[in-house]
């Protein structure tokens, strides 16, 4: 029985080892731990909170296919951090499903149906561009994908993508909701045109669908009751371009985009007549950046962007109905503002926007190379101060209730009027959110093994620790603690079958 079984392996591995001769098959893998010790990522540092230090690993495997009417992948990942799991586990209760996960990351098919046209449908990656609006998030050791259609158009220096999305959280008999993923359903138009060697462009037009709380059939929200609990789709647009120019030693970038329609959340109550809940959408997104190759080794960048975002202080009832407050929704956000991910990695969303001045730069050598990037962050709009304010009325309060006169009261009264007064106009804190240096560094380990690492600190100011919700007793922003974070990671990506053709797979 032994042998039989070795005789079926045997001519099983022939059988794949020879499915290039015929085929584009492909079979790759990676492997990819990553440790990190976290102090201040994502959020001012605390003393109260104690650093964390893990280790997190992304092992996958990628099966691909192409013939000449098809092309087809899917892509098998699993994620865990380093003893999250018991060494010996013999049942389903013995896991841990905090610390580990298995899914497949891809899994599409793309019709060929001419030289210019393909339809590619299934749970796939979709970066576009610079990766601002939609990118895989390769950083993130789950990455990101969707589940979506793209009508393709290729011809000469012209791509045109057209993509549709539709999630759901079930097969229902009725309803249709969506609340596992970050939209309801999307559409977008995306055209890029090369003019020439040296310039560059692309027009994005999204169609974003999100759900939100709607009123039942009787005028009234039970959300203690799901039967009586409804959706509204809400759709916002996010228009706008890119262009590049690169020549010789020099490259500009340039971005902009504009958001309107109507916002939507599922935790909030859509409202007709109130409006407060049912914001439309005013934001805007733009930046530059310009780079150049000093040297054959160094090169460095300078640039700015700048993403809209919501006073704090302003409360007239006509700007607190519109959302000011740019998404760039499904991005690679680690890739801007920052890798200690302060800003859009799963946060800040909605808040007070954000300036980033950057200086970058990054020396190549033959075996190594070594990246510093600063950053100077301000917010976009201003900030309230509500420590200073709390602080203000201590004394006239204190008054109050030590008054034994008219006078005395009528006094404090007036000066905590005076105070209530200036409330939001009075206190605003400034827009100074703090500086971000981050060094990167990477070398080859050995033959097809990549070293990575880096270490980031986050020089933050008040102003950034009270947006993040780190302060003292009294509510005052703290910025005692340093704000670090410093990772190392080993990548090896071996590709088992290359999908070469017949002569070259036996050379």
């Amino acid at each position: 029985m032994k042998k039989v079984t070795r005789k079926i392996l045997i001519v099983g591995l022939m059988l794949l080892g020879a499915t290039p001769s015929f085929a584009q098959f492909t079979l790759d893998g990676e492997i990819r731990p990553r440790f990190e010790a976290r102090h201040g990522y994502k959020s001012v540092a605390d003393s109260n909170d104690a650093a964390a230090a893990f280790v997190e690993q992304r092992t996958r495997l990628n099966f691909g296919y192409k013939t000449e009417g098809y092309i087809f992948k899917v892509t098998m990942q699993y994620i865990n951090v380093w003893g999250s799991q018991p060494q010996l586990i013999n049942s389903y209760t013995n896991l841990n499903p905090d610390g580990s996960y298995f899914d497949f990351h891809e899994a599409w098919g793309e019709a060929l149906m001419s030289d210019n046209w393909s339809l590619k449908f299934g749970r796939q990656e979709i970066a576009l561009d610079d990766d601002r609006i939609f990118g895989s998030v390769a950083w993130t050791q789950q990455a990101r994908s969707h589940d979506a259609a793209i009508l393709k158009f290729k011809k000469n220096k012209l791509k045109a993508d057209f993509a549709v999305a539709y999630n759901q959280d079930k097969a229902a008999l009725k309803g249709t909701e969506a609340s596992k993923g970050s939209y309801k359903a999307f559409q977008y138009l995306w055209l890029h045109n090369d003019f020439g060697e040296n310039f560059g462009a692309s027009v994005l037009f999204l169609n974003n669908g999100k759900e939100q709380l709607d009123y039942d059939s009787s005028g009234t929200i039970s959300v203690s009751n799901p039967v009586d609990v409804y959706y509204k789709d809400n759709y916002s647009q996010t228009i706008g371009t890119r262009l590049t120019f690169k020549k010789n030693k020099l490259s500009i970038n340039g971005a902009f985009y504009t958001q309107m329609g109507v916002d939507g959340n599922r935790n909030t109550v859509f409202s007709d007549v109130a409006g407060e809940y049912n914001k439309e959408i005013s934001a805007m997104n733009y930046g530059v950046d310009v780079s150049y190759k000093v040297t054959e080794k160094f090169a460095a960048t300078l640039g700015y962007e700048y993403l809209s975002g919501n006073s704090q202080v302003d409360t007239n009832s006509s700007y607190k109905r519109v959302d000011h407050a740019f998404n760039p929704f499904y991005g690679t956000n680690h890739k801007f503002n920052g890798l200690m991910d302060y800003f859009y990695v799963g946060n800040h969303a909605g808040s007070v926007g954000l300036q980033d001045i950057y200086v970058k730069g990054k020396y190549t050598a033959d075996k190594f190379w070594v990246g510093l990037d600063v950053h100077l962050f301000s917010a976009a709009n201003h900030v309230w101060d509500g420590f200073k304010y709390a602080d203000d009325l201590k004394a006239p309060t204190a008054a109050l209730l030590a008054a034994t006169t008219q006078a005395e009261i009528d006094a404090a009264n007036a000066d905590i009027k005076a105070i209530n007064d200036k409330k939001y106009t009075g206190y605003t804190m400034s827009s100074g959110l703090g500086t971000e240096l981050d060094l990167t560094f990477g070398f080859n380990l050995a033959k097809g093994v990549v070293f990575k690492g880096g270490y980031s600190m986050m020089m933050a100011t008040e102003t950034l620790a009270y947006l993040k919700g780190t302060t003292d007793y009294q509510g005052q922003g703290r910025t005692d603690q340093n704000s670090t974070w410093g990772w190392a990671m080993i990548i090896i990506k071996p590709q088992f079958i290359t999908g070469e053709k017949k002569e070259e797979v036996k050379n």
